[in-house]
């Protein structure tokens, strides 16, 4: 399993540095200092979809209202980091979400689940100006996971784990709303059938500047996710509101 992510994890690096390639060498001509932001978010997401160990297992669905999700939601955060020197553009995601349940399946057996996610995303591309103090940063890079499952019924417990990698494509914008306040705005798109067969983002988050340093933000995110391996299979989205603060350096 190891060496089969790791065989995954070069091809889609690969792939991203020659779509990086294109929009980075321009911008690294240019001689400036380098910038930054750290960003952490607190995201009252749960996992919705359906979930499928392994052959035979019962499919867990998690399909509920948000005020349910939270019931289920063991725990779920991401951190964010951009750096930028000229119209170079380093990005960075991590993303943690872990949800549980237990109930009936058919034939009305109990059983109980848990899902626990991990991604790493990584990309790099070009920032273009927009006019009035806008901007778009054009990216390419990938996003490896870390699929956790475990389901337990009729006394039996399983927890396969999965791993893998899959190539994406990015924009990120920024647009100032007053002195303080701002918009920004990150959408991707990847898979497309090398770790899985598609993973999607969005993202949206109102931003107050607090300090030089500090902005406060508030927003919704939704992460997608279609995977299967012919042995287990997730059909199903991270989606929830955010609160976070970011440091600029």
């Amino acid at each position: 399993m190891t060496r089969h992510f790791l065989d995954h994890l070069h091809s889609t690096a690969g792939t991203a540095l020659l779509v990086a390639a294109v929009t980075i060498v321009p911008a690294m001509a240019e001689a400036q200092d380098w910038s930054g932001q750290v960003t952490l978010y607190g995201w009252g997401a749960g996992v919705t979809g359906d979930f499928t160990p392994f052959p035979g297992a019962p499919t867990l669905s998690f399909d509920k209202s948000l005020s349910e999700v939270l019931e289920d939601l063991d725990g779920a955060f991401f951190a964010t980091g951009l750096l930028r020197r000229g119209d170079l553009v380093l990005f960075g995601d991590f993303t943690y979400t872990s949800s549980s349940r237990s109930g009936l399946v058919p034939p009305g057996v109990p059983a109980s689940g848990e899902v626990t996610i991990r991604s790493l995303t990584l990309a790099a591309g070009r920032r273009f100006d927009t006019g009035g103090g806008s901007h778009v940063d054009v990216l390419g890079g990938f996003r490896a996971w870390s699929l956790d499952g475990r389901a337990s019924a009729l006394g039996m417990t399983a927890a396969p784990e999965s791993k893998f990698a899959d190539p994406i494509i990015a924009l990120r914008g920024a647009a100032p709303l007053s002195d303080r306040w701002s918009l920004l705005g990150y959408i991707d798109i990847g898979g497309f059938g090398v770790g899985s067969d598609m993973t999607w983002q969005a993202a949206v988050t109102a931003n107050y500047q607090a300090t030089d340093n500090l902005y406060l933000s508030v927003g919704w995110r939704h992460l997608f996710l279609d995977y299967s391996d012919g042995r287990r299979q997730f059909e199903g989205a991270m989606t929830g509101p955010v609160i976070g603060a970011t440091w600029r350096f």
